[in-house]
């Protein structure tokens, strides 16, 4: 099981890596492969691997409350 994640946000530049086992996020500086995918998406290419639910929200409130809003 996967046990960080590397999280890229419309609008933002930057990469961020959550790492579940720790807790924390923290920004995330691509090179390689990684770096290619990142300048695809910020052109508005998807790129999803290992992941079967991802949701951006507005605050972590709205999604401790249980919703997704639009």
């Amino acid at each position: 099981m996967a046990k960080a994640v590397i999280i890229g946000i419309p609008g933002e530049t930057g990469l961020w890596l959550a790492d579940l086992g720790t807790g924390t996020v923290k920004p995330l500086n691509p090179t390689g492969d990684l770096a290619t995918a990142n300048d695809l998406r910020k052109v508005g290419g998807t790129f999803v691997k290992d992941v079967d639910l991802a949701v951006a929200v507005s605050s972590a409130q709205v999604a401790l409350s249980g919703h997704v809003d639009g």
